[in-house]
């Protein structure tokens, strides 16, 4: 697994939990301790998402939103799908 894998405009929102969470699990990780620690949303689209705020904002801020609630929805839900399932392999 890549440690910072490419980042999609919108983060899934099904039901289950998709190839693109597991790949993504570290930096769901990340978005959460970033809010946890109040961190400016600009400052994680740019570090955690690696998208720049200062020359795409409208997309910055969409990518934030749907990363960080399904951040939230894997740490509620999704996890559940791992637990059943195993980490993923390499």
């Amino acid at each position: 697994m890549p440690p910072d894998p490419n980042i999609a405009d919108l983060a899934p929102s099904a039901s289950d939990l998709t190839p693109y969470d597991e790949q993504h699990a570290v930096t769901y990780m990340r978005l959460l301790d970033a809010e946890a620690d109040n961190a400016d949303w600009r400052e994680v689209a740019r570090v955690v998402l690696c998208i720049d705020p200062s020359l795409d904002p409208v997309r910055a801020r969409r990518a934030f939103e749907s990363h960080l609630a399904r951040a939230k929805w894997v740490a509620r839900h999704g996890y559940r799908d791992l637990l059943r399932r195993g980490w993923p392999k390499e």
